[in-house]
């Protein structure tokens, strides 16, 4: 690497984490050089601009990255002020791009089409680490010459298809009536989501937002139909934490779900599988739900099952992920939702995020592969974390400084073993350290813990508000 001192850092994507790894970078003296594929930073944030996070802005500015801004003027918004989408390009990420240290390194419209080491595919060991990243991009065919290389491209573009088995299903193609994510179902698109009938399928918070959303139309036009659709065959870990989540926005998501299945304004549907959809005279469903086999006719549909990430840039890399979760392998198990999924990860870093490919590293919501549940504040401790170790400054890189709120709840369908008691075995008993009865259960039995609750860590530092 010393060699190579001088060459910049590589960062992919300039949303949130992408730019935090640019602000990261520029506190160590090293140059970040950061590509972004659309017309400006935060482009696939703006996709969900209407969609108001539930995390309050004080979980969603990188302190680095804040120390830029007040240099340049910046005024910070209302620390417990919970923006949209649009508001945290408008009021974060748009003038941290413009900070002249970085916005003199951002390559905006750049889309990465791959990485390799100069002069070495993957297959190539000899002096390996010692050469430069290449990172080839669609502007003119340029490359650029690179010291390391910080993946924070996210999983926006990809989302995952209709089908259980993870795959396209006969019908679904790109049809103006079927929609990934979350849509503006109330502002952009309000006449195409009003009076109508729509399918929703998903079981986290994004189908909740969109249900919710959809819900609002019906207030105004009570023809407005609602078919939620969920893969497992129940609803109690669709909910969410309630009174339980520090993050009191997103529990209360889970609650308004509830109370609106309570009312008999959404029509469930559990166990649900769809095989087709006919197109002749409107759109027609083919699926299993609830054991039983249905032919159901909308207008639209919303599918909010989640996304995934695009290796393909990566393939001269030696980048070995989980063959279950698609996240670096030891990151995968703390994530994993076959084995629980409660939504608070233990802070991570470098030794989580590492691949074989010495000074490349995935993160934010990509590091996350298929798992669901991803907060910016969890992306900001892993980029300061794998710039310290790219600065060389190894016990920084692997000390813990940030303390994540508390979900309050598991979000997946339970094991054979935990139906009874609920996700993770339900809560640890008052008077145990532990966030869940597998948790309590692994740490009597002498380990660390089962994974979803945080680390035991003196060093933890209270996050700054």
């Amino acid at each position: 690497m010393t060699q190579n001192a001088e060459l910049p850092v590589a960062v992919i994507g300039a949303g949130p984490v992408g730019l935090a790894a640019a602000a990261r970078l520029i506190e160590r003296g090293i140059e970040p050089l950061v590509f972004e594929k659309g017309a400006s930073a935060g482009a696939a944030v703006l996709e969900w601009g209407h969609v108001r996070v539930f995390s309050p802005w004080k979980y969603n500015i990188d302190d680095a990255a804040r120390v830029l801004l007040e240099d340049a003027g910046w005024s910070k918004p209302d620390p417990d002020y919970h923006p949209n989408g649009k508001e945290i390009v408008d009021g974060y990420l748009a003038p941290l791009s413009k900070v002249p240290r970085i916005a003199q390194g951002l390559k905006l419209g750049a889309t990465v089409t791959a990485i390799t080491r100069k002069g070495l595919s993957k297959v190539g060991s000899k002096n390996r680490d010692a050469a430069p990243f290449v990172v080839r991009y669609e502007q003119d065919g340029i490359e650029k010459n690179v010291l390391a290389v910080i993946d924070a491209s996210g999983t926006w573009g990809q989302p995952n298809p209709l089908g259980v088995d993870g795959l396209i299903i006969p019908g679904e193609g790109s049809f103006s009536y079927l929609s990934y994510g979350i849509p503006d179902v109330v502002g952009a698109r309000r006449s195409e989501f009003a009076g109508k009938r729509t399918l929703v399928v998903g079981s986290g918070h994004s189908a909740i937002n969109v249900a919710i959303a959809l819900m609002e139309l019906q207030d105004a036009d009570p023809a407005t139909e609602i078919f939620w659709a969920l893969r497992h065959d129940g609803v109690d870990c669709l909910l969410g934490g309630g009174l339980n989540d520090k993050l009191p926005e997103r529990g209360a998501l889970g609650l308004a779900a509830k109370q609106a299945m309570e009312d008999g304004r959404l029509n469930m549907l559990t166990s649900f599988s769809a095989d087709s959809i006919m197109t002749d005279g409107g759109p027609t469903v083919l699926a299993q739900a609830g054991g039983e086999r249905i032919q159901l006719s909308i207008d639209q549909i919303v599918v909010t099952t989640g996304f995934r990430p695009d290796f393909g840039f990566l393939r001269e890399l030696r980048v070995e992920v989980d063959p279950v979760v698609e996240a670096p392998p030891a990151l995968a198990p703390l994530i994993d939702p076959n084995l629980h999924s409660c939504g608070t990860v233990p802070p991570h870093g470098v030794e989580e995020l590492s691949h074989p490919e010495k000074d490349f590293y995935i993160v934010g919501m990509k590091s996350y592969g298929r798992a669901p549940t991803f907060l910016m504040k969890t992306g900001y401790e892993q980029v300061r974390s794998v710039v310290a170790e790219i600065a060389g400054d190894h016990v920084a890189a692997r000390r813990v400084e940030l303390v994540l709120p508390e979900t309050g709840v598991c979000s997946v369908t339970t094991t054979s073993n935990t139906t009874e008691a609920g996700c993770c075995g339900g809560p640890a008993p008052a008077d145990v350290d532990a966030c869940c009865v597998a948790d309590a259960v692994a740490k009597d039995e002498g380990k660390s813990g089962c994974g979803c609750g945080s680390k035991a860590a003196p060093e933890k530092v209270a996050e700054s508000v």
